[in-house]
């Protein structure tokens, strides 16, 4: 018996196959093999068709079938997922009416604040545990006021996961981890959020049906099935965000639990059975996958927008024939601290933790006769290290305290500088684990579909390949000084 995950990345799709019974990963496919567009029409805009989503996630199982590893005939569930935050509108017929606007996107900035302000700061948090910021339902009522013919045509609001379920299987569905993702949950009532929908003016109508993470949310259509080489019926059981997916790839579940990523953003993300939230919503407190009302889980996660993305234009700047293998290299032979030379990777949109300041991306105190590409290579993943470091300072202000993180070994934590750097200055060890966002969302799809009874059934093959700890080269003084630069570039925003 076989599970189907998907992972609806904003640089690619990819997919993979899993045997339930062996846990392993029989085959993956990415598609496209280059990193997708983002469609930036203004400074601070970031826009992905979902159309293109839905023809890359075709392509990718296809791709994978084409492997020949295993017979697709087997597939028994199918796990998707995605993105967060992003907003997907379709009209009555299920068409898409405009592009995504993604998790980066800033323009919702104001119309979240404004909200915020008018409901009550207290209310929001106690209520929705975040500032409505520039997160889905923000975004959603931006196309309400600056787009109203769009609006109109409106059928169904939802987040990407959602609109690739509905491609595969015709039917409309979340979940509450995704209402909260969008701010459009309420904590205290496990509800809708009355407060946000009467706020925008949005009809209830345009919510979809609430289902549980794990449950069928449609079957495979005929049509679909024929053509992706599947059998119609399978059901989709399985839709989370990323990040939520990605801490249950790491069988992050349970309270004080915490995993990390480092792909186009970077991610920490503790699980709390309390409902917490930041005061100044530098952090935001989500539905994890496995909450419900009677067994409180909820996500605390803290993300920084410009990490891989930043350590990729990077690459790009210093010309395409530079891989990351050969960046990682020649960092290595460069001393920590990088002789001076610093990186502030905040180019990517407003940051959630800087208080949703648009900072920029810096290097600072460059030295024409001293440092070389290497320098900056190596700066670039010890600014990216230090900023995860400032974040989970924030986070343990608000009750984190992981004595381990959890992280797949892909992305930057295949650098060998930047795992030891990231524990070195947080002073936290971290085990690597050979899986990624594409086995979470299969593995997530077997607990949806009761193959997999229990959380810990799913994951009982499951051991680290890596364990990082730190060394005495804490970096600390060479953070205190990247902190320094980064409160520079933020006096002038915070007046």
């Amino acid at each position: 018996m076989l599970l189907l995950g998907i992972d609806v990345g904003t640089s690619s799709v990819k997919v993979s196959v899993v045997d339930v019974e062996s846990g392993d990963i029989l085959a993956s496919a990415q598609y496209p093999d280059s990193e997708s567009e983002i469609i930036s029409l203004r400074s601070g805009w970031a826009e992905q068709s979902p159309d293109m989503w839905w023809e890359h996630v075709q392509q990718a199982i296809l791709k994978c079938n084409s492997l020949g590893r295993y017979n697709p005939a087997n597939i028994a569930a199918i796990g998707i997922a995605y993105q967060m935050h992003g907003l997907v509108i379709v009209d009555e017929s299920q068409n898409s009416l405009r592009n995504s606007i993604i998790w980066c996107d800033s323009r919702a900035v104001e119309t979240g604040e404004e909200a915020f302000n008018a409901l009550g700061k207290e209310k929001v948090l106690s209520h929705m545990l975040n500032s409505p910021g520039n997160f889905t339902a923000s975004k959603l009522a931006w196309v309400k006021k600056n787009e109203p013919e769009t609006y109109s045509k409106v059928a169904r609001m939802m987040l990407p996961g959602d609109f690739i379920a509905m491609k595969l299987t015709g039917e409309v569905t979340t979940s509450n981890s995704a209402l909260s993702e969008g701010i459009l949950w309420d904590f205290k009532t496990n509800t809708i959020s009355a407060h946000i929908m009467a706020q925008f003016g949005f009809s209830s109508g345009i919510i979809p049906e609430i289902k549980p993470v794990f449950s069928e949310h449609g079957k495979v259509k005929e049509s679909i099935a024929e053509k992706l080489g599947l059998k119609a019926g399978i059901p989709v059981a399985y839709k989370a965000g990323d990040q939520p997916n990605n801490a249950l790839s790491l069988n992050v579940t349970q309270p004080g639990e915490v995993a990390a990523t480092a792909g186009t953003s970077g991610v920490i993300y503790g699980v709390t059975d309390q409902l917490l939230y930041d005061k100044q919503s530098r952090v935001n407190t989500f539905a994890h996958v496995n909450h419900t009302a009677q067994d409180q889980r909820l996500g605390v996660l803290l993300c920084i927008n410009g990490t891989g993305s930043m350590n990729r234009w990077t690459r790009d700047l210093i010309g395409s024939s530079t891989n990351y293998i050969a960046m990682n290299n020649a960092a290595s032979n460069i001393a920590a601290g990088s002789n001076g030379l610093y990186v502030l990777p905040f180019g990517n949109g407003a940051e959630r933790m800087l208080n949703n300041k648009i900072v920029g991306a810096h290097l600072q105190n460059i030295d024409l006769n001293l440092h070389t590409q290497a320098h900056i290579f190596r700066a670039v993943q010890e600014g990216i290290a230090f900023s995860f470091r400032y974040g989970l300072d924030i986070l343990r202000e608000n009750g984190m305290q992981p004595s381990v993180i959890r992280a797949g070994r892909s992305n930057l934590f295949m650098s060998d500088i930047f795992s030891q750097t990231f524990v070195n200055v947080t002073g936290v060890p971290v085990e690597l684990y050979e899986n990624d966002g594409s086995y979470g969302a299969a593995v997530g799809a077997g607990i949806g579909a009761n193959i997999f009874k229990t959380v810990s059934e799913a994951f009982s093959n499951k051991k680290p390949v890596k364990l990082v700890e730190p060394t005495k080269e804490t970096l600390e003084d060479e953070y205190q000084a990247w902190k320094k630069l980064l409160q520079q570039q933020l006096e002038p925003l915070n007046k």
